[in-house]
């Protein structure tokens, strides 16, 4: 079986909430979130700690740091946030040292997060775990399109598949 199609029944087999939409060889796309997230809705932050530098417009949130947007929560222990030149808006956020990002019933994990605002576009890098129900997939790296609901896993992507329990 081809590394593509391989792919291709992996995504497809996940279960009724991953709905496969496309693959590639060595990645796959994937359904995330409950509904396409909007952009335009306030982002709030909790820290135990703030640090705001002026001179290059950037504060870092540390402790136990919640990010929540819609239905869209991020959390880590160290954010950086870095805010527009004419400082009316966030630009991007950094996430490291363990994030976890969960959206409607979807969850995944990962080593770091940069959230580029503007887009909508979520790069999450190292040790990927993506939890949708009862179906998890693996890979080096996951690209979340916020605006659209969607995700995609790549490098090493892996899943486990659990045959259909024969009905009596």
């Amino acid at each position: 079986m081809t590394g593509l199609i391989r792919t291709i029944v992996i995504v497809a087999m996940l279960g009724a909430g991953a709905n496969f939409a496309s693959a590639q060889a060595q990645g796959a796309q994937v359904a995330f979130g409950s509904s396409p997230q909007d952009g335009d809705l306030p982002v709030e932050v909790t820290a135990d700690q703030l640090s705001v530098d002026q001179n290059d417009g950037t504060a870092i949130f540390t402790g136990g740091v919640v990010i929540a947007q819609g239905e869209m929560r991020l959390s880590a222990p160290w954010v950086k946030v870095h805010y527009l030149d004419d400082q009316s808006g966030i630009e991007k956020l950094e996430a490291k040292q363990g994030v976890t990002l969960v959206s409607g019933d979807d969850a995944a994990e990962s080593s770091r997060a940069d959230y580029n605002v503007e887009t909508g576009i979520i790069t999450m890098v190292g040790d990927v775990l993506l939890v949708q129900g009862q179906s998890a997939i693996t890979g080096d790296n996951m690209f979340v399109d916020t605006v659209a609901g969607t995700a995609r896993m790549t490098g090493r992507v892996k899943t486990v598949l659990q045959p259909q329990a024969e009905q009596q």
